[in-house]
Formats: structure tokens, sequence, C-alpha cells
């Protein structure tokens, strides 16, 4: 291992948004309670069952572009609603338009509570590039620029691929490695000397399909164990421990 706790062929470092970089996955999981809740009261009435911000949150949207979280949840209360268009309005009852409604509740909460970064993650992300590794952001977030340089981290990171990327260039989202491909290849690096930062349970899985050279999970809600089980090879509470390790 380096001193930056990584193994030696590893010449890229490829991070996700949330919850590894900065503190929004909470505010992503109340977004998604909001917007399912709604939905779920509005179908079944009072006696719905809400979402679970916990185990639903991490089972069936972290880490997922907007409609497929919308798609893999409904599916997981076996829920058919029409697929409608990108560009459905968030009072739609479609799976476009429930994704276009969390995100303008995310945006709300954004911007009356703001958006906070990792010290832990920002300063490891500054070591690994006074070390020479390349480093890129992976995130299924349409809104990933706007929250990096709300942080002032923009940056830090010599590729994004993000939700809007993807889009643009038709790459599927996580739980396939598509996006972390993408990135890797822009860095000019093998996925078998890129690491893989994640702490949704799908990027686990992207990284693991992705033959990547080495898959941090991140731990930041107590779930250890599933990353493990989903392809981590080493699991951290904060990016800060890996050079402490080292």
């Amino acid at each position: 291992m380096t001193e930056l706790g990584l193994p030696k062929q590893i010449l890229a470092c490829l991070f996700d948004l949330d919850g590894v970089i900065t503190r929004t996955a909470v505010v992503h999981a109340a977004a998604w309670k909001r917007t399912f809740d709604d939905f779920l009261r509005d179908r079944d009435g009072e006696g719905f069952r809400p979402f679970d911000k916990d185990h639903d949150y991490a089972e069936y949207v972290d880490g997922l572009q907007r409609a497929d979280g919308v798609r893999t949840f409904l599916s997981s209360r076996d829920i058919e609603i029409p697929e409608g268009t990108p560009d459905d309005p968030p009072d739609r009852v479609t799976v476009h338009g429930l994704g276009n409604r969390k995100n303008e509740l995310l945006l709300d909460m954004i911007r009356t509570d703001g958006v906070e970064a990792y010290d832990g993650t920002l300063r490891y992300v500054e070591a690994v590039r006074a070390r020479g590794l390349r480093t890129a952001v992976v995130s299924s977030s349409a809104n990933c620029r706007d929250i990096l340089r709300s942080v002032g981290a923009e940056d830090l990171f010599d590729v994004r691929i993000d939700g809007v990327v993807a889009a643009e260039r038709r790459l599927p989202g996580k739980p396939r490695p598509d996006t972390f491909l993408a990135a890797a290849h822009y860095l000019g690096t093998d996925p078998s000397a890129a690491a893989v930062f994640e702490d949704a349970l799908a990027g686990m899985d992207a990284g693991r399909s992705g033959h990547f050279g080495y898959v941090v999970g991140v731990d930041r809600v107590g779930q250890g164990d599933a990353l493990r089980d989903h392809g981590a090879d080493i699991v951290v509470q904060d990016l800060s421990e890996l050079t402490e390790e080292a």
C-alpha cells in the first residue's frame, strides 16, 4: 500500500459526490421521502406505507439516476406508472414527473440550508493530487457542477462525469459501470489502475463489475457489511482513515 492507503498500481481516483465528497446524501433521502410519500398518500390514502429514508433509500434509489430511482422503488411496491418524458412538470404522475419533483425539492433544500463538504475527503483529494494521481468525480446528479462550485471543489477534479454528461453521452447509470469507465477513459487510465470511492451499494456494484483496481466503501450510515458484500475492498467511515492506516 502507498501512503494514500491504495495499492501501488493505482494511478487515478474516481469519487462519487453525494455522501463521499459532500453531505448531500441525507438531503437526497429527505427529498425522495417527501416525493414518494406524497405520491403514495394520494394513491393509497392515509393507510399508505411510507418511504423509509434509511432502508428504501439505500436499497432502491441511492446512487441511481433519478428516473432509475423512481422505477426501482415503485417496482419494489409493485406499482407501475407511465414513463412520461424528461420535460414532464413535477406535478405529473409519471416516472419523469416524480423524478423532477424530487429534484425541485432537493434544490429548494439546498438553497435554504446550503451544502457542506466532508473535510476529510477534500484533504484526501488534495493529497492524491499532490502525489501526481489524477482525479474524477462520478455522480448520477445533474446538479454536480453547481454543488462542487458551492463548496469550492470544482478545480480538484480533472474530469466530471455526472447526470448531465451521462444523458448527453447516453451512458447507463450505476449499478452499471459505464460512468466510472468513462471517467477512467478520459483520464487515460485503465480501470485496473483506478480506484473507486463510493458510499452507495449501486456504486459498489459498479466498481466490482467494472473490474477496477480498488474499491473503497465509505460508510456514513452504518452499512459497512453491505458495502463489503457488494464489492468493497475496504470500508472506512472517512477518507482520512486511509492516510492514517497507510
